[in-house]
């Protein structure tokens, strides 16, 4: 890479600190082209962002982001995911980290709060962000139905009892 290049790796880098809401920095020593296209593959699917970026334009993009408590994390071959749903990047880092001993999650930051790996890994243990927003619709709904069923439980039974009045007022 030449200056301007570099130049434009850590502006572009900034403009996404300054996007996202989580990074989750990732070390991985030694992994194959199958397994790193493995894990771009399974990232890319869920939404998340991976690269391996160099730890001195890392630190420059860092500069004045949220994410400055990261810069410690920085050391040796590391790569940095990212998404929008800060739960994404957890999950699939930390996945791929169980089925790959030579993939480890450092830790990360969710907005100004730095997580170490553990941090990390009970992210992941949350549910996705449209999961929550499919239990919060669930549990909108729901009081919505039984407060119908509560409504038109005295009219059926008022009907019932006309029913029954008429039926004996008949037999009678």
């Amino acid at each position: 890479m030449d200056r301007t290049e570099k130049r434009e790796f850590v502006a572009s880098l900034a403009a996404v600190f300054a996007e996202t809401s989580m990074v989750v920095v990732t070390r991985n020593d030694g992994l194959t082209v199958a397994e790193v296209t493995d894990l771009r593959r399974k990232m890319r699917a869920e939404g998340v962002t991976f690269k391996v970026t160099k730890n001195r334009l890392a630190n420059l993009a860092l500069d004045g982001t949220r994410f400055d408590g990261i810069k410690p994390m920085l050391k040796g071959p590391t790569a940095l995911a990212w998404s929008k749903d800060p739960v994404a990047a957890a999950k699939v880092a930390v996945e791929f980290a169980k089925t790959n001993e030579r993939f480890v999650v450092i830790g990360g930051a969710l907005g100004t709060q730095a997580l170490d790996a553990s941090g990390v890994k009970s992210l992941a243990e949350l549910p996705s962000l449209d999961a929550l927003r499919a239990r919060l619709l669930g549990m909108i709904q729901t009081p919505a139905t039984r407060i119908a069923g509560v409504i038109q439980a005295p009219a059926g039974n008022l009907a019932r009892v006309f029913g029954a009045y008429a039926r004996k007022d008949e037999a009678a």
